[in-house]
């Protein structure tokens, strides 16, 4: 009997698995634990080409083509555990994008998003100052780790994958620093789509 996607990651979840995954916005694969599955999104604890632990990331898991064991996890592992590497575990609300950005955006300075469906080569990197009626609220960061003065709001439908705790995000929150208060927007809140997105 085929698995489907959601038993197969729970189950390389449930088995401590070093696993690569691939999805239809990316040329190559990514590799990590699974740390964390509910019925729309998973939680991942990314291995990085150099063989580090470089953060998390959350994924759709309807947008997942397949997953396989690392062919190389012997000697991944053993590089991990000689660098004194721990995996990591942590504990958000995965039950839609607009809880886990509020859990994530209360736990790390700064959140990544991504919306590989209509920009798949962008992303948006900054502090989650809101999350309401469809929308996340951010104040984000440049490259040049100067805050914007301004939120800017992105629409959880769109978000197809969501990073943090990473050495970009914890680079631009280092030189960075606390972002300063957002300009106030006199806006009135729309309630485009569920919060569950």
């Amino acid at each position: 009997m085929i698995k489907s996607m959601l038993e197969q990651l729970d189950a390389a979840r449930r088995d401590g698995q070093l696993i690569r995954l691939y999805r239809p916005f990316e040329e190559t694969y990514v590799r990590g634990y699974i740390l964390d599955v509910d019925s729309e999104l998973f939680l991942l604890g990314l291995v990085s080409d150099r063989l580090w632990f470089d953060g998390f990331e959350c994924f759709r898991i309807d947008e997942v083509d397949e997953l396989v064991p690392d062919p190389y996890a012997d000697f991944t592992q053993a590089a991990l555990a000689a660098r004194g590497e721990v995996r990591p575990e942590l504990a958000l609300r995965l039950t839609g994008i607009a809880a886990l950005l509020t859990s994530a955006g209360e736990r790390f300075p700064l959140v990544t998003i991504h919306k590989e469906r209509d920009q798949p080569d962008a992303c948006w990197v900054g502090k989650v100052i809101s999350v309401e009626g469809g929308i996340v609220w951010m104040l984000e960061i440049g490259p040049d780790a100067k805050w914007d003065a301004a939120p800017s709001a992105h629409k959880l439908g769109e978000i197809t994958r969501v990073n943090f705790g990473g050495d970009y995000e914890d680079a631009l929150a280092l030189i960075g620093g606390t972002p300063p208060a957002p300009t106030t927007q006199s806006r009135v809140p729309l309630r485009l789509v569920s919060d569950k997105a």
